[in-house]
């Protein structure tokens, strides 16, 4: 099993966590590959078996619009039934953000596994071993 984990973070934090995704993916027995969103070749969708997408809050808790937000939503019409889990960072507010992502990904037909995972400012070690099980649950639950 191949799992792509793509994001966008301007100081570390989203990156920091898809690393810690990506390491409960391995100790699951699975790929994990991990793209910063500007690498990832959207010609290569069909190339995994699951994704992680990752996108701190940004402004009025919203997507990272100059980057992510324009590849998210190229790409979310080609995510029908394909297992996805969300991850990102925050630093104010209470998840608004996640929850409308969460949405959006339902309502475009994919197939979102679990809750997406958030942190407040740089993962702990706490925090990062949330993500190592959430990357071991992800294959148990697609």
């Amino acid at each position: 099993m191949k799992i792509a984990l793509i994001y966008w973070s301007a100081t570390g934090n989203t990156k920091k966590m898809a690393e810690a995704l990506a390491e409960g993916i391995v100790a699951g027995g699975a790929t994990a590959e991990i793209f910063a969103v500007d690498e990832f070749d959207q010609n290569n969708l069909e190339a995994y078996d699951g994704f992680f997408f990752g996108c701190p809050a940004m402004g009025d808790e919203e997507l990272e619009e100059q980057s992510f937000e324009p590849f998210f939503a190229e790409i979310e019409g080609k995510l029908k039934d394909k297992p996805v889990a969300l991850f990102g960072s925050y630093g104010w507010g209470d998840g608004a953000w996640m929850r409308i992502w969460e949405q959006r990904v339902k309502d475009d037909g994919a197939k979102l596994v679990g809750e997406g995972l958030i942190v407040q400012n740089s993962p702990d070690e706490e925090a990062t071993e949330k993500c190592r099980d959430f990357g071991k649950t992800f294959l148990v639950n697609i």
